[in-house]
């Protein structure tokens, strides 16, 4: 009789048992995650410089030359130091301004092109203009000048001030 129950057992098998589903495990407790920091260094020559150049909407919104710079910072937010730097700055009407300094530093989160230690400009239309520092803001298209500010103009005017706001072409300016 064992015989005969082991056969009838293997012809009508029983049907499987469910087995329980794992349970999830309990969330563990995830420190904060800090973003990915990029350090990158370049380093030009005489012949061929670092080369930066910004378009907007197929326009070049700057153009940076320099001999050496160092960025840092996330990605979409980070500050590039640029040494022996040349900027030319063009606006949408075409007008263009191009300033030398021994640095310059691109802040992709504050938006800006900040020229340091000396700066030495001139304009499309000829006008000159010398300031310690110049900020160009990108979102507004205008220039911010700040430390023994003097600008002349082709026909020999001049004016000096403590710093300017100012297009471009320099020929909207408020000097104080």
């Amino acid at each position: 009789m064992a015989v005969l129950l082991a056969g009838a057992t293997g012809c009508n098998p029983q049907p499987p048992k469910a087995t329980p589903a794992p349970s999830a495990p309990a969330p563990k407790p995830h420190a904060a995650v800090s973003p990915l920091v990029l350090r990158i260094s370049g380093q030009g020559t005489a012949n061929r410089p670092v080369h930066l150049i910004q378009e907007v909407h197929n326009r070049v919104d700057y153009d940076l030359l320099a001999s050496s710079y160092e960025s840092k910072g996330p990605q979409g937010g980070a500050r590039a130091v640029f040494q022996q730097a040349r900027v030319t700055f063009r606006d949408k009407q075409g007008g263009r301004i191009a300033a030398t300094a021994p640095q310059a530093v691109v802040d992709q989160s504050a938006n800006t092109v900040t020229l340091l230690n000396g700066v030495h400009a001139r304009t499309s239309s000829g006008m000159t203009l010398e300031c310690t520092q110049l900020v160009y803001d990108r979102a507004t298209g205008m220039l911010h000048g700040t430390g023994n500010v003097v600008v002349t103009d082709p026909k020999g005017f001049r004016a000096t001030g403590s710093s300017f706001d100012s297009d471009i072409s320099l020929t909207h300016m408020r000097m104080r």
